[in-house]
């Protein structure tokens, strides 16, 4: 979708190859922006896993604590359009460090938060870098590598997301369960620390795009192509995020799963998540728009069947780990 979506658009004009990194250069500079993404899929899901405990941590209601969700979501559609149009002159890597110091601050804060409304703020502001990180990495990921092999760099920039939901997410999760549901927003504010001192490492400095303006840019929008793209994934991902943001409480109350057992069924969903994601990059170089097609019917299999399956144990872990692969993919 990524790739598609910056074809029409004509964004992948504005990608200027990088001099001929070696391969060492790109595992690491690719490494730094996965252990970023890695940090962002932490933060973005461990509080549909703590949903309950933050629910009761603030004094609200399981369906009040949805809110939380949201609000992180509305501060990724905020923030993406908002900092694209205020970083078009910065460098990247400038760009991807200032986005990582408001990520670090959205996480210390949700952490202190000791109440929903000071909690909704601080998701509003974690959830401003969220896009805004995954875009600009895109475009530095397919700079370093030949056209043929872009979307494989996509992906393995990307790839810190799903990972996060096998490893991050779980243990998060399970932090969250033993010492109160603050202290995972703490651990990933020290992983936004380290992400960007990875990236001051090992990504090298990015030149400002010199032909992208607010107005060539935005005129992208009057594609209908574009359009589309926006379309299919406002309504695929909404309806992933509207059932996925209440899983805790499904495994538990629905399937029959102990609290406890939630960090396993998040670790299902990783896996299948990161699968999808390593195949997906795969087929969109081989053939783009049929991968795309048969991701969108496999999306609307999986959440059409996922309440039946979600009534047995046994249903609910091959319920999750296909709606994470076809999510990522």
């Amino acid at each position: 979708m990524t790739e598609w979506l910056m074809r029409q658009s004509g964004v992948t004009s504005s990608v200027t190859p990088d001099n001929n990194p070696s391969s060492r250069h790109i595992g690491l500079a690719l490494l730094a922006l996965a252990t970023g993404g890695f940090a962002i899929g932490t933060t973005e899901f461990v509080t549909m896993g703590l949903l309950p405990q933050i629910a009761e941590g603030v004094d609200i209601s399981i369906p009040t604590a949805g809110h939380i969700v949201s609000a992180y979501a509305i501060g990724v559609v905020v923030g993406a359009p908002l900092i694209a149009a205020l970083g078009a002159r910065t460098g990247r890597k400038r760009l991807l460090l200032g986005l990582m110091a408001v990520f670090v601050l959205g996480n210390v804060l949700s952490a202190v938060a000791n109440s929903y409304e000071l909690l909704m703020g601080a998701r509003f502001l974690t959830g401003l870098p969220h896009g805004a990180f995954f875009g600009i990495g895109a475009v530095v990921g397919a700079s370093m590598v030949p056209v043929n092999r872009r979307a494989w760099a996509v992906s393995m920039m990307m790839v810190g997301l799903p990972v996060a939901n096998i490893i991050g997410v779980p243990l998060t999760t399970l932090l969250g369960q033993w010492l109160g549901w603050q202290f995972p927003f703490l651990a990933v504010g020290v992983l936004g620390l380290l992400t960007s001192v990875a990236v001051w490492f090992w990504v090298a400095p990015q030149p400002v795009g010199n032909d992208v303006n607010i107005r060539s840019e935005l005129s992208a929008l009057a594609k209908p192509q574009v359009w589309m793209a926006l379309l299919i994934g406002m309504v695929g991902f909404g309806g992933m995020f509207a059932t996925y943001s209440y899983i805790a409480p499904t495994m538990t109350e629905l399937a029959g799963f102990s609290a406890a057992a939630v960090t396993i069924v998040l670790a299902v969903y990783g896996v299948g998540m990161t699968g999808g994601t390593l195949v997906g990059g795969r087929l969109a170089d081989r053939a783009l728009m049929p991968s795309l097609y048969g991701g969108l019917v496999a999306v609307t299999v999986v959440l059409g069947t996922f309440g039946w399956l979600a009534q047995s144990k046994a249903g609910a872990l091959v319920g999750c780990s296909r709606w994470g692969s076809v999510r990522a993919s």
